[in-house]
């Protein structure tokens, strides 16, 4: 996963009128971005396997490469991008949450969460976080929302779990004292440290009350092997790390939450919408899906 500084940014503003985009504004002027478009990026490649066009020469190459060890990854891709929408559809209309927050949004993708949250339940609130200026250049996409609830866009990097928590963007939008959905999709599997993977996820969640939800997607080779690691391999050759957690490495993430049914699941069968999905076989998308309710 690509690392940086995670920066506060935002003066506190409790009259935001509801549905604004709490726009991050910086308190200091920031050099240009060189955005290294010579260099392939998990969210361009992410972006080029949806079928967006925000990507760059170097990201299809080497998703192309990785399609070349794994031909279903644009199944895989596709999967997961289902499996999110379905599960903040189940958390607004089934669990009754109301406060979202995503961590390592990436490139906007419509329909993006707040648009999934805020279908169901008007009044929800969302929190995106990313540290990547590439993500930054493309945040305006989210402006918008529901006339009742609010979405709000914040600069932090994943490990720095602190300034995501403390930041005035968060604080301004999300009532930490009531249940908060937190999503970390399609991004621990480019921690290969297992310690700083669970450590992080441990402490996004441990203020968070009783009846919160934990939604996690995490790519896996329990199903296929040699062709995920042939996919990894490529990833790796960029100087992108990729660790693959089998289903027994995804639960400890779950430590202190009740897993919603079905459980960990091949993401297509964690409550599908329809059977053409269900009968896509598990080797063609080789990622694992969960959502916790906390105890």
């Amino acid at each position: 996963m690509p690392t940086g500084e995670g920066v506060r940014v935002g003066a506190r503003n409790d009259r935001w009128p509801a549905g604004n985009m709490a726009w991050t504004r910086q308190t200091r002027r920031r050099e240009p971005v060189d955005l290294r478009t010579d260099q392939a990026h998990t969210a361009r490649m992410y972006d080029y396997l949806l079928g967006g066009k925000d990507n760059f020469p170097a990201d299809r190459e080497a998703a192309e490469q990785a399609i070349a060890g794994a031909p279903y990854l644009r199944t895989t891709a596709r999967e997961n991008r289902a499996f999110m929408h379905r599960a903040v559809r189940h958390l607004a209309e089934q669990q009754g949450i109301r406060q979202f927050l995503d961590i390592g949004t990436g490139i906007p993708t419509s329909p993006n969460l707040h648009e999934v949250a805020q279908a169901a339940a008007p009044d929800a609130r969302v929190v995106y976080t990313d540290n990547d200026p590439i993500v930054l250049t493309h945040a305006r996409a989210l402006l918008g929302g529901s006339a009742a609830g609010r979405t709000a866009y914040l600069e932090a990097d994943l490990g720095d779990v602190d300034t995501i928590l403390d930041s005035a963007e968060l604080r301004d939008t999300l009532d930490l004292s009531r249940p908060v959905a937190v999503s970390v999709i399609a991004i621990l599997h480019f921690l290969p440290d297992p310690d700083a993977a669970y450590d992080i996820v441990r402490r996004l969640v441990a203020p968070l009350p009783a009846g919160s939800c934990l939604t996690i997607s995490h790519a896996t080779a329990d199903f296929d092997p040699t062709m995920e690691e042939q996919a990894a391999r490529s990833y790796r050759a960029r100087g992108i790390p990729v660790r693959l957690r089998s289903r027994d490495e995804i639960a400890p993430f779950f430590a202190g939450f009740d897993l919603v049914a079905p459980g960990i699941q091949s993401v297509h069968r964690w409550r599908p919408d329809d059977n053409a999905s269900a009968a896509i076989p598990d080797g063609q998308v080789n990622v694992y899906g969960a959502v916790g309710s906390k105890r």
